[in-house]
């Protein structure tokens, strides 16, 4: 009898314990389903949901104030998402509040995430849509990292090639980091490159300070006006005296002159003539015997 007692009050504590629960299950799942207390619905429309399922947590400034209702796709570019949030939250989404999916951390269940939207704004209202913001694609994100990946196994080849000639004893930069000889000229040049500078610089300076002739002509107008007027006086003084020297071959006096100097150059042109004329019958002379003495070694 006794151990009769022991055993129904162990099968009494153990279904106590199982009810008591199973009341807790009930209760912790109905508060995070939002189903005890006061709700309202909301509603927006994505292009694509990128995994979002029913039962997902819906989230306000971090918290989670809902859940997912329903997902139900409208046309090929809209899928309607219906949420349920705390009543008592409501008066903090404004009417212009969006809606995005992110993910519960890097690799974990999609959430939907409202924005709370502007300060001066009026509270939302039930059965209202949130704006939606385009999800973040996760396939785009990992074709971006795949082409990063590869762009960079490219530069690491690139690098290697670039190391491997380095150490092969090729190209310019191996010059200047190995050959010393070539390091040398190099530095030479780069020295009377900047003596050069020097020099220009000097010079610009002297242009630019108005001393020397040139920088007088560069800079100083009144110097290029006087060089101007010399030039200009210049030639019309040689336009004088080709004038005067025209005119001193009609003058009275020097015609003699000049009608000898005339007759002085046409004996002199005459005699150029008449060597010409001489020394051509030679030259005549010269290939006839040398064409007979062709023809006649073309005979024998």
């Amino acid at each position: 009898m006794k151990k009769e007692i022991q055993y129904k009050w162990k099968l009494g504590m153990f279904v106590t314990i199982g009810l008591l629960l199973f009341i807790v299950s009930i209760y912790l799942i109905g508060k995070q389903k939002n189903l005890f207390g006061s709700t309202f619905k909301l509603k927006t429309i994505f292009r694509s949901v990128s995994g979002l399922q029913v039962g997902n947590n819906v989230r306000f400034a971090g918290i989670n104030v809902g859940t997912v209702d329903n997902i139900q796709i409208m046309s090929d570019t809209a899928v309607e998402v219906d949420i349920i949030v705390q009543k008592d939250v409501q008066r903090f989404i404004k009417q212009d509040a969006t809606a995005s999916i992110g993910s519960d951390g890097l690799m974990g269940d999609k959430v939907l995430v409202i924005g709370p939207g502007s300060t001066g704004k009026s509270s939302i209202e039930e059965n209202s849509t949130l704006i939606a913001d385009a999800p973040i694609d996760m396939e785009q994100i990992m074709g971006s990292v795949k082409t990063s990946v590869d762009n960079a196994k490219i530069i690491t080849g690139q690098l290697a090639l670039f190391t491997s000639n380095m150490n092969n004893n090729n190209g310019l930069l191996h010059k200047i980091m190995g050959d010393e000889g070539f390091a040398n000229d190099l530095k030479s040049t780069m020295s009377n490159l900047q003596a050069s500078s020097d020099q220009f610089a000097r010079f610009t300076t002297k242009m630019n300070s108005g001393q020397g002739a040139l920088s007088k002509m560069v800079a100083d107008s009144s110097f290029a006006n006087k060089l101007d007027s010399t030039l200009t006086n210049l030639q019309s003084g040689t336009k004088g005296l080709s004038d005067n020297m025209e005119a001193a071959k009609h003058n009275i006096l020097l015609r003699g002159y000049f009608k000898k100097k005339k007759k002085q150059e046409i004996k002199r042109q005459q005699q150029i003539q008449d060597s010409i004329k001489a020394v051509q019958p030679d030259t005549m002379k010269i290939k006839s015997n040398s064409q007979v003495k062709k023809d006649t070694t073309v005979s024998h």
